[in-house]
């Protein structure tokens, strides 16, 4: 520190140079400040890893945005603190947001966790029984329901589809339906 500068004052200086794209400042910056915002981000985050990525953040912030600073507004010490206050405050209240939206999904949701293996398993089963008796049906069957079903067509453009009258295609639809219910029903 250069004699006869009060820290602040100091501080204030490295500041006007960070500003102006001075790296050496901003080292001298880093190593006044950091360990202020540190001991900030500790006290409000209570959690030493946490209060590290925000000095961090808060030192990056520095260097980016040091064109901002006022000094009609308070010191640069000030100025630098009330960055890392916002920012661990935005920190804590971002994890208080995200455990009140868990808690929140829990009541709304108070269904217990599944075991996502076994409902891949059984949707695969019930996909592979769904083709097999799909492919027992008859294809004047089988085409107009997968055309209604896959494909999203209603019966009118199903018939216009397979150049057949719509009566007859409900008429096959129907019954196909019956037949797939019977066939997946009995499970086979």
């Amino acid at each position: 520190m250069p004699h006869g500068l009060e820290p602040n004052v100091r501080v204030e200086e490295l500041l006007v140079r960070v500003a102006d794209g001075d790296q050496d400042a901003f080292t001298g910056i880093y190593d006044a400040l950091s360990g202020t915002v540190m001991g900030l981000a500790c006290r409000v985050l209570r959690d030493p890893a946490q209060a590290e990525e925000v000095t961090q953040d808060v030192m990056i912030e520095v260097w980016r945005t040091a064109g901002r600073y006022d000094r009609e507004r308070g010191t640069a010490k000030a100025w630098v603190l009330t960055l890392a206050h916002r920012r661990a405050v935005d920190r804590v209240r971002a994890a208080q947001a995200g455990a009140e939206r868990e808690q929140r999904s829990g009541v709304l949701d108070p269904e217990r966790a599944f075991d996502e293996v076994a409902e891949t398993v059984q949707d695969r089963d019930e996909q592979r029984r769904l083709y097999r008796c799909l492919a027992s049906l008859d294809r004047r069957q089988r085409v107009p329901l997968m055309l209604a079903y896959y494909q999203g067509l209603t019966y009118l453009e199903v018939a216009d589809a397979l150049s057949a009258p719509e009566g007859t295609v409900k008429s096959r639809m129907r019954a196909g339906l019956r037949r797939l219910r019977d066939c997946l029903e009995a499970g086979s």
